[in-house]
């Protein structure tokens, strides 16, 4: 399975970890890491990832759900690297549905595919 991480995904462990919920989605996503690591799963990574950058198209057409330019950009990549699931903890990102991939929480992702 391909993954694609957005930016606050992988700054997740960076932020303050005094919120429950904060702190399991360090966890979550330090796990997933460790399993793209072992090889269990395949990272999808972009020029979006080191640039904030993104495949116009896709993201403009995004962006009229009412996502941010950012946020767009790195769905476009995903889906354009055929990511099989976009991670996120971006609360505003997460409430939206993207027809063409899942877009989970770290949690959630360990909850529906991981045997944890």
């Amino acid at each position: 399975m391909k993954l694609y991480l957005d930016n606050c995904c992988f700054n997740r462990p960076f932020d303050d970890q005094a919120s429950l919920i904060v702190s399991m989605e360090t966890e979550a996503k330090l796990h997933v890491q460790d399993l793209i690591r072992q090889g269990e799963f395949q990272l999808c990574r972009s020029f979006v990832l080191d640039y904030e950058n993104g495949i116009s198209a896709k993201a403009t057409q995004l962006m009229s759900l009412g996502l941010r330019q950012m946020d767009a950009s790195h769905i476009a990549c995903a889906i354009y690297f055929g990511a099989d699931c976009f991670l996120t903890t971006d609360k505003k990102v997460l409430n939206k549905r993207i027809a063409e991939i899942p877009v989970l929480n770290p949690i959630d992702f360990v909850r529906r595919y991981l045997d944890v």
